[in-house]
């Protein structure tokens, strides 16, 4: 199970990498690996300003369709446009191209609320 050190996590299987006020964010290897192959994913909050733990979207995968929601809170700036064509990104390379959304953080101290890598670790086995 690949859990990189440099990430932030919530308890709902996000990731979040964090440059300067801006939050880079999908879901970790471990949510694609439960879920199983993604067939779609639903983005439509771009340009909107939500809450920490709100829903930003959905990921629908052969047997199941789960929210996603904001680790932080802030407007989404940018949906990954790339898992239009090619959902099944997630699954390839969750931390990579099969990233969802970038955010403007509208309160960067909440990242410290996330879990490391650590606790995301013991949060899962």
């Amino acid at each position: 199970m690949n859990i990189p050190e440099n990430l932030k996590y919530t308890k709902d299987h996000e990731w979040v990498v964090v440059d300067g006020d801006t939050a880079t964010l999908g879901i970790t290897d471990f949510a694609q690996g439960e879920l199983g192959d993604i067939v779609f994913v639903e983005i439509e909050t771009e340009g909107e300003t939500l809450d920490k733990e709100e829903v930003f979207g959905t990921i629908e995968a052969v047997k199941t369709v789960s929210d996603l929601y904001m680790p932080v809170s802030g407007e989404v700036i940018e949906v990954n446009a790339g898992l239009e064509d090619k959902p099944e990104l997630v699954n390839q390379e969750p931390y990579d191209g099969g990233w969802m959304i970038k955010v403007k953080m509208s309160d960067p101290s909440e990242v410290d609320s996330l879990l490391s890598a650590e606790d995301y670790k013991a949060l899962i086995s």
